[in-house]
């Protein structure tokens, strides 16, 4: 079970130092009677303390409100309430721990909403299939929610969390982005009017209903009063969930969890950015401060980087889980973020040092903004802050090939596939026909693993051959290249020489 700790006073977490579930008895004797409000009110609690959508985005949940009851009056229909506690990110933990410990504060936030909308249902999307899931069910049967309350379990992927793609899986289709913009307010669970927000985000409407929004903003910041859900990452790579008032120092957060900066500090996970030392141990805990240090609180992951491991190599090994979780939908997605992990993978090993970096920067310049859905645009986000944070790692890497460390794989990517052994082997090799080669350099940055560009941008082929997992690579390769020079043949040994005996 994720331990817990906090800062200052404690709110979602009460109750939690002597009991491992506040079940419902218990939440009641903690927290109070439920009161139900009107509309009216939960839109003025929420403009009040200014509460925002604590899933990463940081969307205003009073304007979520009213675009939803507007939407539903214009159409003259039902309105859904939808929790999204699927919690997609491998490094983030908060959503399934408030799920399994204090699962009756998402539904008293769910059902205050609910209720002022007078919502049809309320539908809570998760992908847990372990306590956390067994958890917010019991709570729904404790108190009598059956009836209004429908959980939807949904396959855990990284992409799963995003709203469209939640949409699409609790409508029964496939747990993916729609590919074109569509606002949940407008169009959600079965086509109806549906306020969509993140698990905690209900949980913290729950805490400013109880407590009133001047006793809730007694702590925090002026800006942002009240309390953040964190999951921080120690030394000895496990998560603690931290409570803390919005603005105390990252500092004190990382040394609550016996942890320190490190080489850097991730900040929102794997579409946030890298926090330098320096920038880390100046930063607050906040969306005001976590942004003026350079990154974006998010869905309040907090991730240092112990010194004893290659940067490089474990950012790249996230590149390669965020390119394999990609929707698939786009080019950006399908081929532009694999494209990423693999030239970043191969400046990690020592290969190509100058071209795979080129080639890193050139697929995040591509994919920028031309995705449907934002995740090309996370996935270049952490690589790129990563390049910069760990720049001198960077230029190790490229004057000798390798920093020396190893990667332990310390950032978490959940449930790992079991290795490819090399009956991957195709027997293939890429060659060129030089008679047709103009230096497009087009092949290069698409299977940087088997080609690299020389400096006038002509191919220089691997000497191993084509390995099963890059044999549609190199096919997609060969259907692109303008010239019609590449070749797939048959390896032999003395390949590379004939090769370069022909150019």
């Amino acid at each position: 079970m994720t331990e817990f700790r906090y800062l200052g006073p404690v709110r979602l977490g009460r109750g939690l130092d002597r009991l491992q579930r506040v079940d419902k008895a218990a939440h009641r004797e903690i927290h109070g009677a439920f009161r139900r409000r009107r509309l009216r009110e939960i839109v003025a609690l929420a403009e009040k303390v200014d509460l925002r959508g604590r899933g990463g985005a940081a969307f205003p949940f009073a304007r979520k409100v009213k675009a939803v009851v507007s939407a539903a009056r214009t159409r003259d229909c039902e309105t859904v309430v939808l929790v999204n506690a699927a919690e997609g990110e491998p490094a983030s933990a908060k959503d399934r721990f408030l799920m399994a410990r204090a699962p009756h504060l998402i539904l008293d936030g769910a059902m205050l909403a609910a209720l002022a909308m007078g919502a049809r249902e309320v539908v809570i999307a998760v992908t847990d299939r372990g306590q956390a899931a067994r958890s917010i069910r019991s709570a729904v049967a404790e108190s009598g929610l059956g009836d209004v309350v429908r959980l939807v379990r949904l396959p855990e992927r990284f992409i799963t969390g995003e709203g469209g793609a939640l949409v699409n899986g609790v409508n029964g289709g496939p747990a993916l982005p729609p590919g074109r913009k569509v606002r949940a307010a407008q169009h959600g669970v079965d086509g109806l009017p549906t306020l969509l927000s993140n698990a905690e985000t209900f949980a913290q409407l729950a805490m400013v209903s109880q407590l009133g929004p001047e006793l809730y903003a007694a702590i925090g910041t002026p800006a942002e009063p009240g309390t953040v859900l964190l999951t921080v990452w120690g030394s000895d790579g496990r998560p603690r969930v931290v409570e803390a008032p919005a603005g105390v120092p990252l500092a004190q957060v990382l040394d609550l969890c016996d942890a320190n900066v490190g080489q850097g500090v991730l900040v929102g996970g794997y579409h946030g950015a890298w926090l330098a030392p320096a920038a880390a141990n100046r930063a607050r805990v906040s969306r005001e401060g976590i942004a003026q240090a350079g990154g974006a609180l998010g869905a309040g992951i907090i991730l240092p980087l112990d010194k004893a491991v290659c940067p490089l190599g474990e950012v790249a090994r996230v590149a390669a889980y965020l390119g394999a979780e990609s929707a698939g939908q786009c080019g950006p997605c399908r081929l532009g973020v694999p494209a990423i992990a693999r030239s970043l993978s191969t400046l990690a090993s020592g290969q190509y040092g100058t071209e795979a970096l080129s080639a890193v920067r050139q697929g995040a310049r591509t994919v920028r903004g031309r995705g449907a859905c934002h995740h090309p645009d996370g996935a270049a986000r952490f690589v790129m802050s990563a390049l910069t944070t760990f720049a001198d790692d960077v230029e190790v890497h490229l004057a000798d090939g390798t920093c020396g460390r190893p990667v332990r794989g310390v950032l978490p990517i959940g449930e790992e596939e079991p290795p490819v052994r090399e009956a991957e082997e195709t027997g293939l090799r890429l060659t060129v026909d030089w008679t047709r080669c103009a230096g497009h350099g087009l092949c290069g940055h698409l299977v940087p693993e088997l080609i690299r560009l020389d400096e006038h941008g002509f191919p220089v082929i691997a000497g191993a051959g084509v390995p099963q997992r890059l044999l549609q690579d190199a096919r997609q390769a060969i259907e692109m290249c303008p010239a019609l020079a590449l070749r797939l043949s048959e390896a032999t040994a003395d390949a590379p020489r004939a090769m370069k005996a022909s150019r």
